[in-house]
């Protein structure tokens, strides 16, 4: 088993991936942000699309769709809870169900809060996942469509993935996100040292994605809702509460 992520910038913000299995050599897209930038990027790897894998409906995720599609011929698989607002799909997914790549299994997440039926592909064996909106570098996707605690139990099942998986996240976000980090979260040393990695990163025109688990578990401050310490801080001993008014408080920074 050998696969390869290609991982390139586009739009304003955003990050596409290729994702390639060099045994079948099949490659799958993950989201369709700009159709025009995959099938470039695709081409000058030498790879032939195969598969699209949504992660939710939005646009910049899902709008490359059909043009890539047309161009190619692959099928598209998507989360049954967005598939209506998606073009082209072919097979729909929820929480446990898998997509192939090759001989290569990703197991689908449900992780639904930025729109409800929102999915994660996580590839056990090459330890990563794709989250799209779910989960950012220190921070997580505006709650446009759940709930509080829908989103927590989505949060819950990335927290609970192996803590050396890397997360392949669908914006570059880190800095703003970083700021906020340290509003939130004042003392963690360790916070404190990721945001000036970060921040020199950037500085340089470097991606902070992909982001490693175990890192996000010790410093995201809305994946360490359950934390004593965060819930003391912001006025909650429930996870939840502290999970909301963490989101509420990012939307208005």
């Amino acid at each position: 088993m050998a696969l390869a992520v290609h991982q390139f910038a586009c739009l304003s913000d955003n990050y596409g991936f290729l994702l390639h299995d060099t045994d079948s050599h099949e490659t799958a897209c993950i989201d369709t942000p700009d159709a025009k930038a995959y099938l470039l990027e695709a081409d000058m790897k030498g790879w032939r699309i195969t598969q699209i894998w949504n992660t939710h409906w939005h646009p910049d995720h899902a709008g490359g769709n059909a043009a890539i599609k047309a161009a190619t011929g692959c099928t598209i698989t998507a989360p049954a809870g967005d598939a209506a607002k998606i073009e082209g799909v072919d097979r729909t997914v929820d929480q446990g169900d898998t997509v192939l790549i090759g001989d290569v299994a990703a197991r689908v997440l449900n992780v639904g809060g930025h729109t409800l039926g929102h999915i994660a592909y996580h590839l056990p064996t090459a330890d990563i996942a794709f989250v799209g909106d779910s989960l950012f570098a220190l921070g997580c996707g505006r709650m446009f469509e759940g709930t509080a605690p829908q989103f927590w139990a989505s949060l819950s099942r990335l927290k609970a993935l192996p803590p050396s998986t890397l997360l392949h996240c669908a914006h570059e976000y880190t800095a703003s996100n970083a700021r906020f980090a340290l509003h939130a979260d004042p003392d963690n040393a360790a916070l404190a040292a990721y945001a000036d990695e970060i921040a020199a990163k950037r500085a340089a025109g470097q991606p902070t994605v992909p982001a490693l688990l175990s890192r996000e578990l010790a410093t995201n401050p809305f994946l360490r809702a359950d934390d004593p310490a965060m819930q003391a801080r912001w006025g909650s001993g429930d996870a939840v509460a502290t999970f909301a008014a963490l989101r509420a408080a990012k939307d208005s920074f």
